[in-house]
């Protein structure tokens, strides 16, 4: 099946993704045979293969909720949003906030977090590589100093707040233990980084995302504690910069002269 120069790409897309409506005119199929049943199998696979992505990059949400209430979920979505760009594993951005306004969903408020969570991973996983400083290095770093230094983050950092315990419940279908159920009467705050091959996913102390935000964006140590204290007053500091460190968040710290 081909297209010729004259098929209105915008019709031939809703035709794509609208199974009602017949196949644009203009298509040409070999030997001048129907194009609707081309049509059909062409439409078919585009919409499996976009489902299958996503089922790919979101799969504890699909555990969450089961695979048939989820591959309806995301024929939803397809049929809202196309792929920008050829790479698929950048597909899925503005699924979570699909997930939100998804009726049929809304009996799991954390959905849309565990989504946001789980694009962050892969996120990650595609993230550029770089190295982390080392241990030593940050254990040399004069402390007095520290209020004024900034911080450059590995590129895979990533950061999702979020009023319901969503690293528990990652690490919970991330394990081959047996399920056990998790108490959904406090948040957490995820810490996402790939300093190596590895995926790491930590939970930070309220008000960490928004330490590790300040300090994307350039703010000294000093601004960005006063930016996670903003959000909570008993801000755990130490609690904060031990996950940073564990999990390699940081590749160089220094002090403007």
């Amino acid at each position: 099946m081909t297209t010729s120069a004259d098929v209105d790409q915008a019709a031939f897309v809703r035709a794509l993704l609208e199974p009602e409506l017949p196949p644009p005119n203009e298509l040409e199929t070999p030997g001048g045979f129907p194009p609707e049943r081309r049509f059909a199998v062409y439409r078919n696979n585009v919409c499996v293969g976009l489902v299958d992505a996503l089922a790919e990059r979101f799969p504890i949400c699909a555990q969450l909720v089961g695979d048939e209430f989820f591959r309806a979920m995301a024929q939803c979505y397809v049929r809202e949003r196309l792929p920008r760009t050829p790479m698929l594993f950048e597909y899925g951005d503005a699924f979570p906030a699909f997930v939100s306004e998804f009726e049929p969903a809304r009996e799991l408020p954390y959905l849309p977090d565990v989504a946001r969570l789980e694009y962050a991973v892969g996120a990650a996983y595609h993230a550029a590589d770089a190295a982390p400083l080392p241990l030593d290095f940050l254990r040399a770093f004069p402390h007095e100093r520290l209020d004024s230094a900034t911080a450059v983050l590995h590129p895979s950092t990533h950061v999702v707040a979020s009023a319901y315990p969503i690293v528990s419940i990652w690490r919970r279908h991330m394990s081959d233990d047996e399920m056990t159920p998790v108490e959904l009467d406090h948040g957490e705050e995820a810490l996402v980084v790939r300093p190596e091959l590895a995926i790491k996913v930590a939970a930070l102390p309220v008000g960490g995302s928004a330490f590790v935000d300040a300090l994307r964006n350039g703010r000294t140590f000093g601004e960005a504690m006063n930016a996670a204290t903003a959000v909570a007053a008993d801000f755990k500091l130490i609690d904060c910069l031990r996950e940073l460190l564990l999990t390699g968040a940081f590749v160089a710290l220094s002090v403007a002269h």
